[in-house]
């Protein structure tokens, strides 16, 4: 095994990369004063920026969780990576040869299993791109030329091809110094009936980077009619690959979407090409999966949450994409930007769009228009028939609590004048009232939502109010006893039934007539108990308790 790297040349390198440069790479810095920087931490969930930056003396801390120290301790701690692999990598940036003190340098096969895997994939990546130019890759290079994908293009993103047969790239390798095992271990080969075998075979091939510009997975187009593998197939969960943690073009996006603090989420590797020849240089995409809380943090770093971000989501407009829309609104919240979607009117992805209409098409395509609360609401809404009382009252039931989840007060009160529009529903103070209350009820919940609950008790935060209000009441009676006490709780338990009864008689209104008659029998079962409850406590007092 090689020795500790030279004491000398830990030094060389930690002095010769900036650590502005590499945090930079993770997440957007600005001027904190004094000649810092700040930007929100990438080892703890904040809102405001506590993690800053020293240029002139190397260091990084954070305010909020205390993580602090060098260039180095920043990147192991970021990359989970070892003291020495840390090194070698930046050594490798900064164009430094280190030396062992065991002497001699250190070989490849003794590097650390990540730069291993990482240097494995940059290899296959260039092995790929040379493919693409061989005879039997003319069907890769069509179908690019169909979506208006030149040479070029396809050098900018690394798109490449793997060949056909059963272990090309898996010999390749092995010629270059890299193990069965390490081989299995990056995903690049799958163990067959002999030994390793490809894992992608006569497929196009996108490189997939982390956002630190790292080669860590591949994303695979099916070509042939004969394959019979799924249309798209990415890189398995491996030691540097995790799909939730990585989003397609963010090496080549980063940089925009700090600087004009907007980032733009499309569906597909093709798509994120048509944007960026497009102009749309922010444009990003999941690797297989949903979009989902690892990205939001991927990208909150970049856009640092501050009041211009903007987060525009394009889906396709049918059923599937419809339903990722509303899988990413789940998300939402998470977000301190604003987030919008884009779906072209006649459903084309940005691919296609750019194909059949231009750039322009695309440019405008991504102008923030509809919110996303507004589509998860229409989303909601149209399911329902509102020409009748009981089909708005019913989307009202769904929608509020939505409505309800936006944290910001005054966008909520907004947005629930704007849900009373979309109902069709006159008296808007009504749905502000119940946003309003149902926030009310998450927050007293710790923000886990309303609970739906049922008779009397649904009025628990409104009885917790009376609870607080009598136990400040002046006490009048000469002596507190059980007689007293029990009076109390018979008021309380009055007003809880009578306000109770007065939302039972709104939804019996609202159902009407022609209403679903096991429902309504249900709900005047509801008011004959609750009617006949409240007369006994008027009658008995604390016997009826």
């Amino acid at each position: 095994m090689a020795g500790r790297i030279n004491d000398d040349d830990v030094k060389a390198v930690r002095d010769a990369v900036p650590i502005d440069a590499v945090v930079s790479e993770y997440l957007q810095l600005r001027n904190a004063g004094g000649g810092n920087l700040k930007g929100l931490c990438p080892f703890h969930d904040e809102k405001s920026p506590s993690f800053q930056v020293s240029p002139s003396k190397g260091l990084f801390h954070c305010f909020g969780c205390q993580e602090g120290g060098d260039t180095i301790a920043f990147v192991m701690k970021i990359d989970h990576l070892s003291f020495s692999e840390t090194v070698e990598r930046l050594a490798a940036k900064a164009g430094i040869t280190l030396r062992y003190e065991e002497g001699g340098y250190n070989p490849g096969h003794q590097r650390g299993e990540r730069i291993r895997l990482i240097e494995a994939h940059k290899v296959a990546a260039q092995f790929y791109a040379d493919q693409l130019g061989s005879p039997e890759a003319e069907i890769g290079r069509a179908f690019l030329a169909e979506r208006g994908f030149d040479q070029a293009a396809a050098a900018h993103f690394g798109v490449g091809y793997s060949p056909a047969g059963w272990d090309h790239l898996t010999r390749y390798l092995r010629g270059k110094g890299f193990s069965d095992k390490e081989l299995i271990l990056s995903g690049l080969s799958q163990d067959g009936r002999r030994g390793p075998i490809d894992r992608f075979r006569g497929r196009l091939m996108w490189p997939i980077k982390d956002v630190g510009g790292e080669i860590v997975g591949f994303g695979a187009r099916k070509l042939r009619d004969d394959d019979n593998g799924p249309k798209y197939l990415n890189t398995p969960e491996t030691p540097i690959y995790k799909k939730s943690q990585v989003l397609y073009g963010i090496d080549l996006a980063k940089k925009d979407i700090a600087k004009v603090s907007r980032a733009v989420v499309v569906e597909g590797y093709t798509d994120v090409m048509a944007c960026h020849l497009a102009g749309v240089t922010t444009a990003i995409a999941t690797c297989g999966t949903a979009f989902g809380g690892d990205h939001i943090k991927i990208l909150r770093r970049l856009l640092m949450d501050n009041g211009s971000a903007r987060v525009i989501f394009t889906f396709d407009g049918d059923s599937a994409g419809q339903k990722a829309a509303l899988r990413a609104f789940e998300d939402d919240q998470k977000f301190a930007a604003e987030t919008y979607i884009a779906i072209a009117p006649d459903g084309m992805d940005p691919c296609d769009l750019r194909l059949a209409k231009g750039d322009e098409a695309v440019v405008d395509l991504v102008q923030p228009r509809t919110p996303l609360f507004e589509f998860a609401l229409r989303q909601i809404v149209k399911r329902y028939d509102l020409e009748t009382p009981a089909g708005r009252a019913a989307a009202l039931d769904e929608a509020a609590p939505v409505v309800a989840r936006i944290k910001n007060i005054g966008a909520q009160h907004e947005v629930a004048v704007q849900l009373a529009g979309m109902l069709g529903i006159l008296d808007t103070q009504f749905v502000v009232k119940r946003v309003a209350q149902l926030a009310r009820w998450a927050r007293d919940r710790g923000g886990k939502g309303p609970e739906r609950q049922q008779g009397p008790q649904r009025g628990y935060d409104t009885v917790r109010a009376l609870v607080t209000e009598l136990a400040v009441e002046t006490i009048f009676a000469k002596t507190v006893d059980e007689a007293y006490a029990g009076d109390q709780l018979v008021t309380v338990r009055l007003r809880a039934v009578d306000r109770r009864i007065r939302d039972v008689q709104g939804t019996l209104a609202r159902l009407g007539a022609q209403g679903d008659p096991e429902q309504l029998a249900a709900v005047q079962n509801e008011l004959w108990v609750l009617t006949q409850y409240g007369q006994s406590l008027r009658n008995n007092g604390a016997a009826a308790l």
